[in-house]
């Protein structure tokens, strides 16, 4: 197998086991987050608190369109705006527990694999596998900002 077929393995398992899981728990309820919702989502709580305008701008989207979107996450729980202390027109994003729940669905796999390689790698190999991973983040990876623009992750996480 390749590099890049070896590296989409791990990718698609890791989309697949997700859905799978959301699936699960839609089973006997309805979806409360479109396909399209879940993607501004991802990208608001990648970006740690971003701006409307912000948002927009990754998103290549218009204010306006974007302003919609919003308006609808908040409707149904997954955002607040914050008003920003020194530009009272700025609104921040930021997620709320319920999209942190509905997240930590993708991130508790990411862990159960994360624990795994502990087991199975020797210090040296999670040594090298944590430098290519950084590299690749650091240095591949220019077109994206720092995940969650350089903000800690979430207890548990990193």
């Amino acid at each position: 197998m390749s590099l890049e077929g070896a590296f989409n393995n791990v990718y698609s398992k890791f989309k697949l086991h997700f859905y799978k899981e959301i699936f699960r728990k839609f089973k006997n309820r309805e979806a409360t987050l479109t396909t399209v919702e879940t993607f501004c989502m991802e990208i608001i709580y990648a970006l740690g608190e971003p701006t409307v305008a912000e948002f927009a701008e990754f998103a290549s989207i218009s204010s306006p369109n974007a302003a919609y979107k919003i308006n609808k996450l908040v409707k149904k729980g997954y955002i607040e705006k914050i008003q920003s202390l020194t530009d009272r027109r700025e609104y921040h994003l930021r997620v709320t527990q319920k999209y942190v729940d509905y997240y930590n669905i993708s991130f508790n796999y990411v862990k159960s694999v994360a624990d795994r390689l502990k087991e199975i790698l020797t210090p040296d190999e999670q040594k090298s596998l944590l430098t290519i991973l950084q590299k690749m983040s650091d240095e591949l990876m220019p077109e994206i900002p720092d995940f969650r623009g350089g903000k800690p992750a979430p207890e548990g996480e990193a």
